[in-house]
């Protein structure tokens, strides 16, 4: 049976028939292909780059099965040297990338790819479905960390919400490289090692006769995870349930650890609460906050004094809703040893291999970054590293742990300017340097002398 999350065929025909065309014209060359953002989105003044492991584990595991090949020959649109070809194809290439987590900005490559142009051509589709989407998430929960700023943890609560089930559990990995501390998506743990979280839904309580009766019987079914959720009718009086139901539990040496807000005025009922719990001697209960939360609202509660010390973040992290897509482009930038270029209006791409070197000021914050040719010479420390050789890993597979340590170091290297959740894609310099100015140059005078 295809499965349908590692199949080659989960791709764009046009992939197919390119391949097809490249064999009928004998075309085996090596290329070149540089996958960019060609613009930031208005909100995002910096992204994460999130997805290379996945990608990488994708193109060690590239082949065709035999019901694969079926299918293909069925269709009659394929030329049988191309069915014959697809039998033994494995990612033979090579890959150069920014490290999982690295800050990057417009026109800077996340990955590049090299390898016979069939190759190449061929993993385009998964490569830009796997980083696009885990770079979204990755970037909009490391907002959502910098407007928490230390003050609160944060938690995925997304995968119910998210556009298909691989990416409820791609934004789970991404959100965890964020500084995220764990996710409610079971599968997550099962596969990434991710630690989960999880409350009850009002259908819970609602199921009971009466709410007390609910929380006394979550908490003896679930003593190791005592999350109750008060406002499923009226809140304070939920949050008196849950204390007369703490000391209950208490006496059977369970510990009620946090309460659940969810909807409401939640600046006013958190403070509430907490002054409640205080006052009752439950002060190492927490309050935990879902509902619609994102960058902006953390921020707007943690800045207006709201007690709260955890949130759950769901549909506006899964769906990176104030920017659910990324301008990007998977583009050849040589082949056969010679630079390539497209000048379509408004998609000027730059030819040939590049590398971008990123300087620091004296305190170690970041202070702009030139985009270059791969073997030029310039001060500042270089991202771009290579990953794989002839289809290989150079070095095992990254824990989540270092990645989002990576991470970590990345937001704190950011300049204020950047940490602002009303900074604009503008605010950081990114140069071109005098050496792919003349390489432009030069691939567009060829250009012209071809036509």
């Amino acid at each position: 049976m295809i499965d349908p999350l590692k199949s080659p065929l989960l791709t764009d025909l046009y992939q197919l028939t390119m391949l097809n065309g490249y064999l009928y014209a004998d075309m085996r060359q090596r290329a070149v292909f540089e996958f960019f953002v060609r613009t930031l989105p208005e909100t995002r003044p910096f992204l994460v780059a999130c997805g290379l492991e996945t990608c990488l584990s994708f193109l060690e595991d590239l082949r065709f099965s035999e019901e694969e090949l079926d299918y293909l020959k069925k269709t009659r649109r394929f030329s049988d040297n191309l069915i014959e070809e697809l039998k033994t194809l494995r990612f033979t290439g090579d890959v150069y990338a920014l490290p999982e987590g690295t800050i990057f900005f417009a026109d800077e490559p996340i990955i590049r790819i090299e390898a016979p142009i069939g190759e190449a051509q061929l993993v385009e589709t998964r490569l830009i479905n796997l980083i696009q989407y885990q770079t979204l998430i990755a970037t909009k929960a490391a907002r959502c960390m910098l407007a928490a700023n230390g003050r609160a943890t944060l938690t995925d609560f997304g995968v119910r919400r998210a556009h298909g089930a691989e990416a409820g559990l791609l934004a789970a990995r991404a959100s965890y490289i964020a500084g995220f501390i764990g996710t409610s998506t079971v599968l997550a743990e099962a596969l990434y090692g991710i630690p989960i979280f999880g409350t009850m839904a009002h259908s819970f309580v609602e199921a009971h006769d009466t709410e007390e009766e609910a929380f006394i019987d979550f908490c003896l079914a679930n003593p190791n995870n005592t999350t109750l959720l008060i406002d499923t009718y009226d809140t304070m009086e939920g949050a008196k349930k849950a204390v007369h139901v703490a000391r209950q539990m208490a006496e059977k040496g369970i510990r009620v650890q946090r309460v659940r807000l969810d909807s409401g005025d939640i600046l006013e009922l958190s403070k509430n609460v907490r002054r409640l719990l205080d006052q009752e001697g439950f002060p190492d209960i927490q309050i935990f906050v879902s509902g619609s939360m994102d960058e902006f609202s953390i921020h707007k509660l943690l800045d207006a004094g709201a007690p709260i010390d955890g949130f759950g973040i769901g549909t506006r992290l899964d769906t990176s809703d104030d920017a659910p897509y990324l301008e990007c482009a998977y583009k050849l930038t040589e082949y056969g040893g010679i630079p390539r270029m497209k000048k379509s209006a408004g998609k000027v791409s730059y030819p040939g291999k590049k590398q971008v070197f990123r300087s620091y000021d004296k305190n170690g914050q970041m202070k702009g970054d030139i985009l270059t040719v791969e073997n030029d010479l310039l001060e500042g420390t270089p991202l771009i590293e290579q990953v794989m050789a002839a289809g290989k890993r150079l070095l095992p597979a990254k824990t989540l742990q270092e990645i989002a340590s990576h991470t970590r170091r990345q937001l704190e290297a950011l300049p204020f300017g950047l940490r602002t959740l009303t900074a604009t894609p503008s605010a950081y310099p990114v140069g071109i340097s005098p050496a792919l100015e003349r390489l432009k140059n030069e691939t567009e005078s060829m250009l012209r002398e071809r036509k």
